[in-house]
């Protein structure tokens, strides 16, 4: 039951922020909510594989360059789901930057 609130509060997280900026576009709810499932899927296996790859760079930009490797994952889900539109790389790191604190303000209303 845990997960499923969490997938929920994810697809209305991705969802909220994508009416938020119009750079990003989400045609439904159902497809916010796989794009948070694939977003989780991502950043699960996929993250932590290229943050061990790039740590050098990370470790020169301090820690900038970890806003670009999550705006490059969000384009990345992007291409991979169907109905889930970025316009530009920008709006990538705007939509990881808003949906963290979408999905912070969330998961405290949620009681997680």
């Amino acid at each position: 039951m845990n997960i499923l609130i969490q997938i929920l509060v994810n697809g209305l997280a991705v969802f909220i922020t994508a009416y938020l900026l119009p750079g990003v576009h989400v045609n439904n709810f159902i497809t916010a909510i796989i794009v948070g499932i694939v977003l989780g899927i991502v950043n699960a296996f996929v993250k932590p594989v290229l943050v061990l790859l790039t740590l050098p760079i990370t470790i020169v930009t301090l820690g900038l360059f970890y806003l670009v490797l999550n705006a490059l994952l969000i384009l990345l889900v992007a291409q991979i789901v169907p109905g889930f539109i970025i316009a530009s790389f920008w709006w990538a790191l705007l939509f990881g930057l808003v949906m963290s604190v979408v999905s912070w303000f969330l998961n405290n209303l949620s009681g997680k």
